[in-house]
Order: structure tokens, then C-alpha cells, then sequence
């Protein structure tokens, strides 16, 4: 049952339980009871506290035999404990560029952010660095601008760039061409020889953005979200 701080910023524990669920998805107690080396009972007491908080939400899922699963996830609100990179702010920013310069002076401004950010992203990530090296490290610089990136290595010779959270989710459901240019700065990090696809995409209504990245060379299959379902 809710404790006495279900109404304050969640505590250590509850912190630890939003974050994994925002990483990995849906979960039942006793996954997130193993995770975090704490009784499943005491998961459930912090479980609770979250969904008086509007913070955690849960569905149930039948099961083949035994009773149904009790699958935690978070809900829209949740997005608040989560870096979201001063979204009133920057709506209102795009929507006066685009009165100030009209939507041909908007996109010239959001090519010059791209060409920017490709400079800044290939001095980080040398161009002789191995193709894994090169995914590992754009997985750091986007951890540090909020994205919390993984990376998972596919068993066909690609990897998987992870985005958990998208701390630019407002302006970039305002702003498409934002998404856009993301997989063009990815490709630049990369080059010509790598093959960069999103299959998945938070704005599309995904729990995260995910990106296949292939040496062309290779003609595997390109995973689908059914690759990707936990």
C-alpha cells in the first residue's frame, strides 16, 4: 500500500524500479524483485505507491498454465521523471522560428544544427575506429544527452542502437524533419559503407527509438519488431 512519501519524488528504490521499467519494459514483480535483490512483497509495496502517483500502470496476461501474469509498465506521466530537454521551452522556440523565417527559413536553420552536430559527433567517433567501436561510442555521447542508449550485438553480424527515452520528444512531435535528421547524422558517423534503418520510433507510439546498423556488404535480414518484442 501507498507509503507516507508516495506523493514526493519516488525514493532510491522506486527511482530504480521506474528506470528499469523504462529500459526494459514491461515487468512482473518478481523480475524486478531479482533485479533489484529485494523481496517481490516489497516490490509491490513500491508498486503501489508509483500507481497512486499516476506513475505505473499494469496489465494482466494469461498465462498457458497457472494464474495470469501481472505485468508493470509506466504511464505518460512517468515522462516527467525523465529528462525532457526543456520541452515548453523549445516548442515555443520552433514555432516563433517559423514565424520569424517562415518554414523555408526554419529548415535552413535545422540543416545548420545538423551540420553542427555531424562535426561534433565525427570528432568524437574516429573514422578509423571498428564499426563496433563506432556504435559503442555513439551509444555513450547519446547516454549523455539524455537518449539512455544501449547496444545489442545481433547474432547476423548488425548491432542495435537502443534509445529508452527521447529527451527531445515534444519538439520532435512539432518538428519531424528533427527525426529525420537523426538518421542522417547517424549515417554520417558511419559512412557510406554502413547501412543505418529505424525500426522503431517512440513517436510512432513505440516504448523506444530503435536503429539497425549493417556493413552493406552484409544482406541479412533487417530485424522487425517482433525481433525486438520482450
Amino acid at each position: 500500500m501507498p507509503t507516507a512519501d508516495s506523493h514526493m519524488q519516488p525514493s532510491a528504490t522506486r527511482r530504480s524500479i521506474v528506470k528499469l521499467l523504462k529500459q526494459e519494459g514491461p515487468q512482473e514483480a518478481a523480475s524486478l524483485a531479482a533485479r533489484l535483490s529485494i523481496t517481490a512483497m516489497a516490490v509491490r509495496q513500491h508498486l503501489y505507491a508509483l500507481v497512486a502517483d499516476k506513475l505505473v500502470t499494469h496489465t494482466t496476461v494469461p498465462r498457458p498454465v497457472g494464474r495470469p501474469a501481472k505485468l508493470w509498465q509506466l504511464t505518460e506521466a512517468a515522462n516527467r521523471l525523465f529528462p525532457d530537454a526543456y520541452a515548453e521551452l523549445t516548442l515555443d522556440l520552433i514555432q516563433s522560428a517559423v514565424d520569424a523565417f517562415g518554414s523555408v527559413g526554419f529548415e535552413r536553420l535545422l540543416n545548420a544544427r545538423l551540420l553542427r552536430l555531424k562535426a561534433n559527433y565525427c570528432s568524437r567517433i574516429p573514422e578509423r575506429r571498428s564499426l563496433a567501436d563506432k556504435v559503442q561510442l555513439l551509444a555513450q555521447i547519446r547516454t549523455a544527452e539524455g537518449y539512455m542508449a544501449d547496444v545489442e550485438q545481433l547474432s547476423d553480424g548488425g548491432w542495435l542502437l537502443i534509445e529508452n527515452h527521447c529527451p527531445i520528444c515534444a519538439a520532435a512531435r512539432a518538428c519531424q524533419g528533427l527525426c529525420g535528421a537523426e538518421l542522417e547524422l547517424f549515417q554520417s558517423v558511419f559512412g557510406e559503407r554502413v547501412s543505418v534503418e529505424r525500426t522503431d520510433h517512440i513517436i510512432s507510439g513505440a516504448r523506444r527509438c530503435t536503429y539497425a546498423i549493417y556493413p552493406k556488404k552484409s544482406k541479412q535480414k533487417r530485424p522487425t519488431n517482433d525481433r525486438l518484442a520482450e
